[in-house]
């Protein structure tokens, strides 16, 4: 796929730094939004649902965690890939959410770019 930049991504975390982070290694890549919390990210949704192919989130915030503010919006937009981007290790909550098929698939932080790349990939291959 030559133009990248027509794929959106949506990332949530709230921690400034994680959210600079992603920017800096994904926007020359990618169309990304961000959001600071699962509500901010729901909002992000609503106003981008057209636009947003792939949703990462991190897995512990503040009042609504990653897989909640996923379930969330997986039941309104079924059409997105989602990812928890985490610092914990693979868990059951994890592998629940896994085999239940409401993430695709989980990265560690520090996040390696490709692997998140080839995700990215992957998700717009089987969505398209």
């Amino acid at each position: 796929m030559s133009d990248k930049k027509n794929i959106t991504v949506l990332y949530v975390d709230d921690e400034d730094i994680n959210i600079f982070l992603f920017d800096h290694a994904f926007k020359p890549i990618y169309n990304v939004i961000t959001a600071k919390s699962g509500e901010a990210g729901l909002e992000a949704l609503q106003n981008n649902a057209n636009d947003i192919i792939v949703v990462i989130s991190d897995m512990r915030m503040p009042g609504m965690s990653g897989l909640e503010f996923i379930k969330k919006a997986k039941a309104q937009y079924k059409h997105i890939a989602y990812y928890i981007l985490t610092a914990y290790s693979f868990n059951e909550e994890v592998d629940l959410a896994i085999k239940e098929k409401v993430i695709n698939e989980f990265f560690t932080k520090p996040f390696d770019i490709e692997v998140i790349k080839k995700a990215v990939e992957q998700a717009i291959q089987e969505l398209r």
